[in-house]
Order: structure tokens, then sequence, then C-alpha cells
């Protein structure tokens, strides 16, 4: 006995939609272009609003003479390390003794 399968009914067709109608088209679009602006903005910003120049010479220490007479040597090398540039501090934290410049 052998039954017979109705006959296939045509899926309903949707009519075509243009591309920039489907949403995952502006999901696939949309984030490599907002990438794209945030570097032209960081680009603009770099470009506009330079860092500034500082200042590279180290600070004085500004001590009373009266003060650095009651320094040990100990005491007045740790102010003076104190005020270095990081550079050079770190490289001399355990040496007891200053670069010389």
């Amino acid at each position: 006995m052998t039954t017979m399968t109705p006959p296939l009914k045509p899926a309903s067709v949707t009519p075509a939609r243009r591309w920039y109608q489907e949403p995952y088209v502006w999901l696939v679009i949309g984030g490599p272009l907002a990438v794209v602006l945030a570097s032209v903005y960081t680009i603009y910003l770099a470009v506009s609003r330079p860092d500034p120049v500082l200042d590279r010479t180290p600070p004085a220490v500004q001590l009373p003479p009266s003060v650095l007479e009651r320094l040990s040597p100990e005491e007045r090398a740790a102010i003076e390390r104190s005020v270095l540039p990081a550079n050079q501090g770190r490289n001399h934290a355990v040496t007891p003794e200053l670069p010389k410049d």
C-alpha cells in the first residue's frame, strides 16, 4: 500500500529587501565604523592638544645653612638623593655615593 504525499506548497516568498534595510548589515558595518571614527577623533586630540614640554632640571634643595650644618653626611646624602631624577635615583638606590654629573 502506498500513500501519496500531498503536493508541496511553495513557501511564502517575502519580498527582497535592499541591503541597507537589513539589520545585520549595520551590525557588521557599525563596529569597524565606530573604531575608525574613534581613531580619527583620537588623532585629532593628539594633534590639536600636544603635551607641554616639561622643565627637566632637577629642583635644588633649599635648606637653610643652619639646618645643613646639623645634618650628618648620611642625612645630607639622603636629602640630595630625594630630589634626583627618577632614572638616576633608581640606578643608585643601593650605592652610597651620588652619581657624578
